[in-house]
């Protein structure tokens, strides 16, 4: 079972076209069916809400992947003093 904010996460991560569903699944430790279930429910809330995302240009397969894009110096959060 997924939190609200799971399902929210999980639905960004769909409609920016991140990864396949079944990552999604296997990050949130679940299946692509609940993932594409979250995304049905949750859309339209988005929606009503004036959210529009455009689909991002990064691609993810796996969590390798993932936690690959992240360990990068450039994304690594710098102190400011």
């Amino acid at each position: 079972m997924l939190t609200s904010a799971e399902r929210v996460l999980a639905t960004v991560r769909h409609l920016r076209r991140l990864a396949p569903m079944g990552l999604p699944g296997q990050l949130f430790n679940t299946t692509a069916m609940i993932i594409s279930r979250a995304a049905t429910d949750v859309r339209p809330l988005l929606d009503a809400h004036g959210v529009h995302l455009a689909a991002s240009t990064a691609r993810f397969h796996t969590p390798e992947d993932v936690a690959s894009f992240l360990d990068t110096d450039i994304t690594k959060i710098k102190p400011t003093c």
